[in-house]
């Protein structure tokens, strides 16, 4: 007997941690077991047909909010040309409504609620011994459900005695569910996927993004997670932890993510892995955690802040700042201290710092969430996510809807359209903000260029609302513009509402443009004039310049450098925003040199190394 196990993810980098830990619990028993992973960008077609050719007796997929619409349409004909196949689902996005999911796809037989490492293994291995499977294996050419019916009396015992699923016989009957969720797993009882007998990294994760969990629960109750729902905080054993660690850092993985839910949720652990990690870096590997904020201590920032820069990147919920609000979804933070722990972390510019915001909460209306938005903005990290309220199935605050007249779709994944609080015309237009915040201050790509607009306007808030207002008013919100575009279209907008500073705004827009590519054509805003460009290629043609400003360079001709960095003229210090925000327009009486080197990026912010110089 074959059971496939189906991965479909938002993009191919990423993996599906899941499907490959139920598919090394399932070593050892007496069944064929294997991972096929897809992404939602692919057709239907083409994942239906990648599924088919895997000739396999059950299909078991991995279900989210944001594949199930996938999964759906997938599993739909697939049962139409594989009728005979056995199809299973599990996953937070069908395990608190089981009954539900049974009822809405009648091709799935078996929903598995809650953690699968123990439930998942014992189901394939009571199916693989049905003589059936043995005598009449899967193939295209059958069409009379003849194995699912067959599996009834296997399913009708498995829903008495196994716990943690809701089964489904060939007639259609839902049966009841034992109970509801299995016991829960011990986190050292998980096999370690990622290593092939050789302890070397599988073939199948290179150059992609590797999970990893050291810890499942969440001592935190947000009514808006599933993760509150449960209660017990379980972690692997440190011993299995570093060895973990040892093999990302030997195999030199590009980037690992922690799925912990709050990772620094264990001081002492959290010490122990932050200092490994420091202590054995190999100079490549990346580790993304998950925190809260609020519970750094000074150690922790002390020790985070010696790190090599781009070891380690921070994600920090802070979700509102509106205090009626956190008390709402089960959160205490002080803000102040959080601000002044994230402004610490940022001063070495060591760290990527991702924070977050959701909108659509309780007791959140449009004005709290614009104070919300400014107060988390000013904590200057380096991505700034404005999500919206996605009301799961099994949260608590599925359960408190109705209290604060929260509507969201029906459709995954499930997110807010109004409250009592902020109407669907207010979301709509956070919705417009949240689409300027991601273009010009998430992309990295305008850095220096906002952060000196920023200012002249009341608040943060203010700049990307007015940002949005221009682009629906030009109608650049209809079409996504091309990279390029965005630059000129960031320079129409402030020759509308601040042409003052039209010349240093070009000029920033010169840098940041460079700081992240080397074009092959200037932008038509560039102020670089023809005898500029003379200066340039005396620059490059002086071997002392050379050898002073690029080191490494001695093997490469003048030409082929040429290619490999860029030089540019400036009147304004672009790359100093303080001392440009001090001096304005009255800095524009002196050039400078800026030479940019694309060898060397920073692995934080991607910008290239630069060289600054006076008038050459």
């Amino acid at each position: 007997m074959k059971t496939v196990l189906v991965g479909i993810n938002s993009k191919y980098i990423h993996s599906n941690p899941a499907v490959y830990s139920l598919a090394a619990s399932c070593e050892g028993i007496d069944a064929d077991v294997e991972v096929k992973e897809f992404t939602i960008n692919r057709t239907t077609d083409e994942t239906v047909a990648g599924l088919f050719d895997a000739h396999a007796d059950i299909y078991a997929f991995s279900c989210y909010i944001w594949n199930i619409e996938t999964v759906r349409d997938v599993i739909s004909d697939l049962h139409k040309i594989l009728p005979d196949a056995l199809i299973w689902v599990g996953g937070p996005e069908v395990s608190y409504r089981a009954k539900e999911v049974l009822k809405e796809f009648p091709e799935i037989s078996v929903v598995l609620m809650g953690e699968g490492e123990v439930t998942f293994p014992k189901l394939v291995s009571e199916f693989a011994a049905l003589p059936q499977f043995n005598d009449m294996p899967v193939s295209s050419d059958k069409s009379e459900g003849i194995v699912f019916s067959k599996c009834d009396d296997k399913l009708k015992q498995l829903s008495e005695t196994v716990k943690g699923i809701c089964v489904r016989t060939s007639d259609g009957a839902i049966l009841p569910e034992n109970p509801s969720f299995p016991e829960l797993v011990s986190m050292d009882s998980i096999p370690f996927w990622y290593s092939d007998d050789e302890g070397n990294l599988r073939p199948e994760f290179a150059n992609r993004i590797l999970y990893y969990e050291s810890s499942r629960g969440c001592p935190y109750r947000c009514s808006y997670c599933l993760s509150s729902v449960d209660k017990t905080v379980r972690f692997v054993s440190m011993e299995k932890v570093f060895a973990s660690l040892d093999f990302f850092l030997r195999n030199k993985v590009k980037q690992v993510k922690f799925i912990d839910r709050t990772f620094n949720c264990n001081a002492v652990r959290t010490t122990q892995i932050w200092e490994y990690i420091s202590k054995h870096d190999n100079g490549v590997t990346n580790f993304h955690f998950e925190i809260a904020g609020e519970l750094l201590s000074d150690e922790d920032i002390g020790l985070l802040k010696s790190m090599r820069p781009g070891l380690v990147q921070l994600e920090i919920g802070v979700q509102s700042t509106n205090p009626e609000t956190l008390e709402a979804i089960n959160r205490k933070s002080n803000i102040k201290d959080l601000r002044n722990k994230v402004l610490s972390l940022r001063e070495n510019g060591n760290i990527h710092l991702h924070t977050d915001l959701i909108a659509g909460l309780p007791y959140e209306d449009f004005e709290s969430f614009k104070r919300s938005f400014n107060e988390v903005y000013s904590f200057g990290g380096h991505d700034l996510q404005l999500g919206f309220l996605k009301v799961l199935s099994g949260s608590p605050m599925e359960r408190d809807a109705q209290t604060h007249d929260i509507r969201f779709s029906d459709r995954p994944p499930y997110e807010v359209l109004s409250t009592k609080y902020i109407s669907y015309a207010e979301i709509r237009r956070l919705k417009a903000v949240e689409e300027m915040l991601e273009t010009y201050h998430n992309s990295l790509q305008f850095t220096n260029t906002v952060e000196f607009l920023v200012p002249l306007f009341e608040t943060p808030f203010a700049f990307y609302e007015t940002l949005a207002d221009f682009f629906s008013l030009n109608g650049f919100d209809v079409n996504t513009p091309s990279r390029t575009e965005r630059y000129s279209m960031l320079l129409k907008f402030t020759e509308s509402y601040r042409p003052e500073v039209l010349p240093v705004v070009k000029e920033l827009l010169v840098y940041d443009l460079y700081l992240r590519e080397n074009l092959k054509s200037r932008p038509q805003f560039s102020p670089l004039s023809e005898q500029d460009g003379g200066s340039v290629y005396d620059f490059y043609r002086d071997e002392a310049k050379i050898r002073l400003f690029l080191s490494g360079y001695d093997k490469y001709d003048t030409r082929q450098i040429m290619r490999m960095t860029h030089l540019e003229y400036f009147e304004f210090p672009v790359w100093d925003s303080a001392k440009l925000a001090k001096c304005g327009q009255s800095c524009g009486v002196k050039k400078y040199s800026v030479l940019f080197d694309y060898s060397e990026r920073n692995p934080v912010d991607f910008s290239v190394r630069t060289v600054v110089f006076a008038d050459m």
